[in-house]
């Protein structure tokens, strides 16, 4: 594990650490993103999802791209969003739920890693196709 690196963990809402971590990655209001030293989270900011109302495939991790991230944690994420992570050497840990500061903490403790691919429909979104 890298000394320091950014993390973005998908948000619905704007409090930073309190904030309750998002379904959907690509259909989040929210990235709240953090900065990990030895394992420990560091400074947060949040930002919002310029690509929220509409996107298309591969807009939202250009984004995340750009924002110099190194790990994306989320609900859920599809086979095409997380294939554009792996080619830009971006982690992926899907599957997390609860407040951003649980799910780093879980993250950073070993609890919470690898990709597990959307399936099912939820609320009109076909998580076998969220991006």
């Amino acid at each position: 594990m890298p000394a320091k690196r950014l993390i973005a963990v998908a948000a619905d809402d704007d409090r930073g650490l309190e904030s309750e971590v998002s379904h959907h990655f690509g259909r989040c209001p929210y990235y709240v993103i953090v900065e990990s030293e030895d394992g420990r989270i560091g400074p947060v900011r949040v930002v919002s999802n310029p690509y929220y109302d509409e996107h298309s495939p591969g807009q939202v991790p250009m984004f995340i791209k750009s924002q110099g991230i190194a790990v994306m944690i989320a609900g859920g994420m599809g086979s095409r969003a997380k294939e554009i992570f792996d080619h830009h050497g971006i982690e992926v840990a899907t599957g997390a739920q609860g407040t951003v500061r649980r799910t780093l903490e879980d993250y950073l403790g070993g609890r919470l890693s690898g990709y597990d691919p959307c399936s099912g429909r939820d609320g009109g979104h076909d998580h076998g196709d969220c991006h």
